[in-house]
């Protein structure tokens, strides 16, 4: 679930009546913690945040973070804890054990098949389908992924130990792990382990158990999941529980130096970001036709798409705080930039001093806007986005049956309109129907009559033009359409192929919103644009159920963007224009990208 980076809403603190609430749905729904446990996870005085997010394919889900860590999400009204949370309290759910080399498939996104369970001696915990249970490696009792049972206990033993176990929500190293100080997982002691030998930092296991990794392997393959990430290799070594006491208390006091770090310089940091956002979109965005600049317009239409992903810009946490000291210290330190006050109250960029050796020197960073975040997810486990093949096809009528009969093309069969050409053509020479006198008309016969002509032409026409013939013979076929994704098999359906629509609407207070459908007729995912989009123009987008369709998932984005919707779907989906409504709707005189 959180495989890929999701896109926080909202973050706010939480209430006291909330916070009460919270502390009696923990207790509710993990009976085992004491009630000093219960206080320590939910403190009355220290500050507890609500963060509502959207994952990358559309779920809604709440966190609850302390101390910047998330503790508990909330998808679909049930809890669940995160690593941090088991870290502290590794008694918290049942668990399952499997082998180090399988962390790797559950961080790409895989769930974990039975075949990789290593059973301890005592038997599998007792479950039931659906129930929290909890994933974690050999020798080591430290919880690194969270999931649900895909079936019960007593279902796993008589399947053999075969098929799927746990259907996994979230796992160490995850964009959710990402959120919080990203620590490593303590060494736990798993008593079910202490026999096993460690030799070389690799275990010795008999035949029996190598098998079983290796059947694991074979059903991660089949599982729904992506590549493995570079990331989630280095979290295996990283995570290679064998190692010696003492590199992990190096490692983890590493960590803990870096942590340390970050939390005294979240000025500096967010200073260096800021810094390279805005000599990003000197050297890339602006252009000199553009000046004079307002400075709200450079940071919200440049500056802001120049942010790399994964980060945030936000002036606030900066030592500047206000984006017009920062713009000051730009012209009179470095002379790169000369505001000038033009209106009353409103700055503007009047110059850039593009010779500058500090902007001349400045290296544009890889992967920063939305193209390239989504080129990035291609390489991770997605195949990059190719636009789809739309071919318009025919088909044959009850009517027109006897004209395709000959060629063996039966009523309910798509051609594309160069093979109905062919076949008429076909048919008027086979027959003989071409006029002697003048090749450009064709000779009417019975079968002609009664497949193209009206009633009230039956007496009267006696001959057609090719094009007459042709068009008529296509007009009475029904129009139908194929569309081609590359490497996948092509998909016919009759009628017209719908366009993708997009159109503006007015919310409360008359603000604009912009509105797109039928994303998925081009294999879009709506989740995925409307990501992009929120990174391009800096607004917040909303997926909502398509009224009147069960698959469908409509984007809302605020203001008229249809420049910024229009420019994703042409430039960089490479979408046909026919196949795209209301792009004339864009305001006039729009905002230049």
């Amino acid at each position: 679930m959180f495989a890929r980076q999701f896109r926080v809403r909202s973050n706010t603190a939480i209430k006291g009546s909330d916070r009460r609430k919270l502390k009696a749905d923990i207790s509710t729904a993990f009976p085992s913690l004491s009630a000093d446990e219960l206080s320590e996870l939910v403190p009355n005085k220290e500050e507890l945040n609500v963060v509502k997010i959207y994952t990358h394919k559309g779920d809604a889900v709440t966190l609850f973070v302390l101390h910047k860590n998330p503790l508990f999400f909330e998808l679909e009204k049930r809890l669940y804890p995160t690593v941090y949370v088991l870290w502290r309290y590794p008694a918290l759910l049942p668990t399952f054990r499997t082998w180090p080399p399988v962390l790797q498939k559950l961080i790409g996104g895989a769930d974990l098949m039975l075949p990789g369970v290593v059973v301890p001696s005592s038997g599998l915990p007792d479950l039931k389908q659906g129930d929290c249970c909890a994933v974690l490696l050999v020798n080591n009792r430290a919880p690194v992924a969270v999931g649900t049972a895909a079936v019960s206990s007593a279902e796993m033993r008589s399947l053999g130990m075969k098929g799927r176990g746990v259907c996994v929500l979230h796992t160490y190293m995850d964009s959710l792990w990402s959120f919080g100080d990203k620590s490593g997982p303590p060494s736990l002691l798993d008593a079910e382990s202490e026999g096993q030998e460690v030799i070389g930092e690799q275990y010795e296991v008999d035949e029996e158990e190598n098998e079983g990794v290796e059947k694991c392997f074979e059903e991660v393959q089949q599982s729904p999941s992506g590549t493995v990430t570079e990331q989630a290799c280095a979290a295996v070594d990283e995570l290679n529980l064998a190692e010696r006491q003492d590199e992990k208390g190096d490692k983890c006091n590493e960590d803990e130096e870096v942590n340390q770090d970050d939390q005294k310089m979240p000025q500096e940091i967010m200073d260096a970001l800021l810094l390279q956002c805005f000599l990003h979109a000197l050297k890339s965005k602006v252009k000199k036709s553009e000046l004079p600049l307002l400075t709200s317009t450079f940071l919200r239409n440049h500056m802001f798409s120049c942010c790399p992903s994964g980060k945030q810009l936000d002036i606030k946490k900066s030592s500047y705080k206000k984006l017009s000291k920062f713009l000051q210290t730009m012209q009179k330190q470095h002379n790169l930039v000369q505001v000038k006050e033009l209106t009353k109250g409103v700055e503007s960029i009047v110059e850039v001093d593009w010779k500058n050796p500090e902007l001349r020197s400045f290296h544009v960073p890889e992967d920063t806007d939305a193209e390239a975040a989504l080129a990035q997810d291609g390489e991770e486990g997605e195949t990059p986005y190719h636009p789809p093949e739309i071919k318009t096809l025919y088909s044959v009528s009850a009517r027109l049956e006897p004209l395709f009969l000959d060629a063996n093309k039966r009523k309910g069969t798509m051609l594309e309109p160069a093979e109905v050409r062919n076949i008429v053509t076909e048919y008027v020479k086979r027959n003989e129907l071409v006029d002697n006198n003048n090749k450009n008309y064709v000779t009417i016969n019975p079968t002609l009559c009664d497949c193209l002509l009206e009633k009230s032409e039956y007496q009267e026409v006696e001959s057609l033009k090719w094009d007459d013939l042709f068009s008529r013979t296509l007009g009475r076929m029904q129009e139908c359409y194929q569309v081609v994704f590359p490497g996948q098999a092509p998909i016919k359906k009759k009628g017209h192929i719908e366009p993708i629509d997009i159109s503006v609407a007015s919310r409360g207070s008359n603000k604009k919103v912009t509105l797109i459908k039928n994303l998925e007729v081009y294999s879009l995912d709506p989740a995925v644009v409307a990501a992009a989009l929120q990174h391009r123009v800096q607004a917040s987008s909303v997926l909502q159920p398509l009224p009147g369709s069960k698959d469908k998932v409509l984007v809302q984005i605020q203001g008229n963007q249809i420049h910024h919707v229009g420019s994703l779907l042409l430039d960089y989906y490479q979408i046909p224009r026919k196949y795209i409504q209301g792009l004339d709707k864009a305001p006039k005189g729009g905002k230049k990208k």
